[in-house]
């Protein structure tokens, strides 16, 4: 039994493809293919069998790739052990980072790691947040957004850590008539026009959650990803918008409220294969990242 077979065992299970895991592990779907033959050779049992997605696992099949979870780990915990003999951190960390959230903790993050033998690997990604997960499929740590504490912890073989808690203002026009107040509810803001996010993305549910209180729909203009854009927006006067405070600089363009009334807060969580957190280098970050994320301040604006 092989680890290497394990191991494609395993990727089928979490991507549900032979061409998913041909992409993710560089190679061609028939070495794909190739590689679980002789696997299933070697080992004397089918592995895979006919599905309308291409394969499936058989019973056999999906016990060996939990299995390979399992060896994962444990490989993990000999190579951190090892690791940490030396004394030092090394080698590369890949991170894939929620853009409003990276602005506030990887600059510090890289800032910190400098003169270390850490190689920092950065990717941003904004997606809903169902498919945050998946993105710990091809790195070390993934850094998401939930307005649920509990967000993914019963997920089995993911690590998670709380980073910070970040409130979520209502951004206006500083001329807005509502500008003038210092705090704002769903009634206050239900009937106004809104630069929102797409269906699925965390800022959704506080607006949906003021359209169950209020029992009114709220006018939402445009449907965007970017926090930027959604600001330049606010500041030429086509709607309100809600925005993440620590990574918000209004300046003298618009202003930012808080929302009272609704869950209006997010949660930044990293997010870790277990195999992977067990590693001293993504350890070491994901220690710095709690570190950044503890001294971010929720009064600030």
């Amino acid at each position: 039994m092989e680890v290497r077979h394990l191991e494609l065992l395993r990727e089928l299970a979490d991507r549900g493809t032979l061409a998913a895991v041909a992409a993710a592990t560089h190679r061609t779907p028939s070495a794909v293919s190739q590689q679980l033959r002789t696997a299933e050779r070697e080992l004397g049992l089918a592995l895979v069998e006919p599905d309308s997605r291409g394969v499936r696992l058989t019973p056999a099949g999906q016990i060996l790739a939990e299995g390979a979870t399992e060896v994962a780990a444990a490989l993990a915990s000999v190579s951190a052990r090892l690791e940490a003999s030396t004394g030092q951190p090394r080698g590369p960390v890949s991170i894939a980072a929620l853009p409003s959230a990276a602005s506030v903790l990887l600059p510090e993050l890289l800032q910190a790691t400098d003169d270390s033998d850490l190689e920092i690997d950065i990717t941003d990604v904004d997606v809903a947040e169902t498919d945050f997960l998946a993105q710990a499929h091809d790195r070390d740590i993934v850094i998401a957004h939930s307005f649920e504490h509990r967000a993914f912890t019963d997920q089995a073989g993911v690590t998670v850590r709380t980073l910070a808690t970040e409130p979520i203002d209502v951004a206006l026009p500083s001329d807005h008539p509502l500008a003038r107040r210092a705090t704002l509810t769903p009634s206050d803001i239900v009937d106004e026009d809104w630069i929102g996010v797409p269906e699925g993305y965390p800022f959704d549910s506080v607006l949906v959650a003021a359209e169950r209180l209020t029992g009114r729909t709220v006018r939402r203009r445009f449907r965007i990803t970017d926090n930027d854009l959604a600001a330049a927006f606010v500041a030429a006067g086509q709607g309100l918008s809600l925005l993440p405070r620590f990574s918000t600089d209004p300046g003298d363009r618009f202003v930012l409220r808080t929302l009272t009334g609704v869950h209006a807060e997010r949660h930044l969580l990293a997010l870790s294969r277990d195999d992977r957190a067990a590693r001293l280098a993504v350890r070491t970050v994901l220690d710095e990242l709690q570190r950044i994320g503890s001294g971010l301040a929720v009064d600030d604006r």
